[in-house]
């Protein structure tokens, strides 16, 4: 089992609410109580194998696909319900309440990230956090400060283990 709870260590010293460290068998309790999930997919999810756990994510809590960056590409084929969006502008839409999200059917009550490099998701991250009252998860490999929760700083074979545990919990 991957303790994914430890070394939370920050590397930026901005802001003063910081994420909560999260398990991956809480993350999945969390994220199938959600109303209306969105998985937020970066570019670092061209890696094979980190591809192949964000297919069976979305898969196995039917959750959408907001695809940024190049990652359209790779999930294109893959039987997902993926859209393409910018990133910064995903995180700027996601502060108004009134709009009609990626399929029309109104905003998302939870934003689960991952495939980002920690500097962009950080950022992208921070208008939710301070201007919305959205909750976001980041099961990335990097602790992501302005997440509501998120995954310790993780090697790359402890965070396909963290998000295999994650799957069978979904």
């Amino acid at each position: 089992m991957v303790d994914t709870t430890k070394n939370t260590k920050l590397f930026t010293s901005y802001g003063v609410n910081t994420s909560k460290a999260v398990s991956p068998e809480m993350a999945a309790k969390i994220i199938s109580k959600a109303k209306r999930p969105l998985l937020m997919v970066g570019t670092l999810a061209l890696d094979p194998e980190l591809l192949d756990r964000v297919v069976k994510i979305s898969k196995a809590a039917n959750i959408p696909i907001a695809a940024t960056g190049s990652s359209l590409a790779v999930l294109a084929d893959k039987d997902v319900d993926a859209k393409y969006i910018n990133a910064h502008m995903l995180g700027f839409y996601l502060t108004d309440p009134k709009w009609p999200g990626l399929d029309g059917n109104g905003n998302y009550d939870m934003i689960i990230t991952i495939g980002f490099k920690k500097f962009y998701i950080n950022q992208v991250l921070s208008a939710a956090k301070n201007f919305s009252n959205l909750k976001t998860i980041a099961i990335e490999r990097g602790y992501i400060q302005n997440a509501t929760m998120s995954f310790g700083n993780l090697s790359k074979a402890d965070h396909y283990a963290a998000l295999d545990e994650l799957i069978n919990a979904l």
